[in-house]
């Protein structure tokens, strides 16, 4: 793994150090080893989650320039993409991870022991923690992955990000058709969308960075309960 990860992220011009890439090595193995006990991703072969999770995740870091010390909440990170690759590259980073399944968060705590690296780990779902005092409006950035349609994601981001902070959006190439009914969202809960930057991931396919930054504060009012969320998005 040590290889492939250090040639996938190359490929796209990010280059590991040779600690990095044995954290990501013992990160895999951890991956494999847990994902026979509970679900964690589909993907398995070493030179796949060596590009679609691993690059993938750091990817993130040539498009938006995440500023040193900042504090970053990876919502329904699963199993910690791209929060983990993220604090692998990037140190300095001050890294919560967020899910709402607790077997999931055990196998992260497990991750960042082995592999050496500090996170804080909360059980909650996102439309809670964004509800929460401790949570609501504490983090210069906000990121997810794979987790909703943007519309839905919006709500559950945008309140956990401070003012004059950012929500990015790990999308796919069809993402135009979310970022048009996001409009709304995006408005009422007090982001605007800076930037969208699409990318090839060979032997992914088309990607798209989606950066919102927090203009205003949110409303009280957001986040809904999650079933609002889903049935009624903004």
């Amino acid at each position: 793994m040590k290889d492939l990860v250090k040639k996938a992220c190359a490929d796209i011009g990010i280059n590991l150090s040779d600690s990095q890439a044995e954290k990501f090595e013992k990160y895999y193995k951890l991956l494999i080893e847990w994902n026979e006990k509970i679900n964690l991703t589909r993907i398995v072969e070493p030179e796949e989650v060596a590009v679609k999770h691993f690059a993938d995740s750091l990817a993130l870091t040539k498009y938006f320039d995440i500023p040193e010390n900042a504090s970053l909440i990876d919502v329904g990170t699963g199993a910690g993409f791209p929060g983990i690759p993220l604090k692998i590259f990037r140190e300095d980073i001050k890294l919560t991870l967020l899910d709402s399944l607790n077997k999931r968060l055990n196998f992260l705590d497990t991750v960042a022991e082995e592999i050496g690296i500090d996170v804080n780990t909360v059980h909650s779902r996102a439309e809670d923690a964004g509800k929460d005092v401790a949570q609501r409006e504490s983090y210069d950035i906000a990121i997810s992955r794979a987790v909703a349609r943007l519309n839905t994601l919006c709500e559950y981001c945008i309140p956990l990000v401070k003012v004059g902070g950012s929500f990015i959006a790990m999308k796919a190439a069809d993402y135009k058709e979310e970022l048009k009914e996001a409009e709304n969202a995006v408005k009422i809960l007090g982001g605007e969308v800076v930037s969208v930057n699409e990318f090839n991931l060979e032997g992914a396919g088309e990607r798209a960075l989606i950066v919102i930054n927090k203009k205003d504060n949110t409303s009280d009012k957001y986040p809904r309960a999650g079933k609002k969320i889903k049935n009624k998005p903004l």
